[in-house]
């Protein structure tokens, strides 16, 4: 098992480019490690309002009395795509902001799946 703060190391080791990674816990919006190649990318105010996207639709699936589970979340900016890949306990998610330009969405994917099944 892999802990939060290896979790990012090993992804920005995967993509050199990303604009910014945290693991985040997911009930409190507090991210156990982040990294940013952008100075002005605030990673914290980024996991907080990642944390309401990922709970918003827990009560979504919830109040639609859907018996699935959220695997992952996209959502396609103008330049930007930015991931958030549950656990498998759902107890942490990764958030990934890429440049959709310098990226291929299927790589980051296979990544971000990887680095969370061994998530600590």
């Amino acid at each position: 098992m892999a802990s939060p703060k290896q979790t990012v190391k090993e992804i920005l080791e995967e993509l050199p480019t990303l604009l910014a990674v945290a693991v985040v816990e997911t009930e409190t919006g507090m991210p156990l490690a982040a990294h940013s190649n952008l100075a002005d990318f605030d990673i914290d105010t980024a996991a907080a309002y990642n944390t309401e996207v990922v709970k918003q639709k827990l009560k979504a699936i919830k109040a639609l009395n859907l018996n699935q589970t959220v695997q992952d979340i996209l959502l396609t900016l103008t330049d930007q795509l930015h991931l958030i890949k549950l656990s498998p306990t759902g107890d942490k998610f990764i958030y990934l902001a890429v440049n959709s330009r310098d990226t291929n969405l299927a790589v980051a994917r296979q990544i971000l799946k990887a680095q969370t099944a061994v998530l600590n």
